[in-house]
């Protein structure tokens, strides 16, 4: 079964930065032929999604997110980043990444990585 692969989660404080990556299980498919997302969920909430990088690499990103994280690939490592600078006790949440069909059709989704920023 594939799914993605989340890492780089943790606890940090409001203002620092963390960078999240995500990889396909047993490398099932390529990200470079994709058009990937990063989603969140935090407590209580329905899971969003926060910025997404198309196969063509067009990028966009939540409005609560612009101007602080951004998403890239490495195509030679198959992986996916989301680097977040200036973090908000609101960015709290399980982050997801996922191919934009397979969130969709909700398939491929794997364990997640938590993500905590907290004094």
């Amino acid at each position: 079964q594939v799914q993605l692969e989340e890492s780089g989660g943790g606890l940090v404080q409001p203002g620092g930065s963390l960078t999240l990556s995500c990889a396909p299980s047993r490398n099932a498919f390529s990200i470079h032929d994709s058009d990937m997302g990063w989603y969140r969920q935090a407590p209580g909430r329905e899971r969003e999604r926060v910025a997404f990088i198309r196969s063509n690499g067009r990028r966009d990103y939540v409005d609560s997110v612009k101007g602080r994280f951004t998403i890239s690939r490495d195509n030679a490592k198959n992986t996916v980043y989301l680097q977040m600078n200036s973090l908000k006790p609101e960015d709290t949440a399980v982050y997801y990444c996922n191919t934009l069909t397979g969130a969709a059709v909700n398939v491929y989704w794997g364990q997640g990585t938590q993500v905590t920023v907290s004094s």
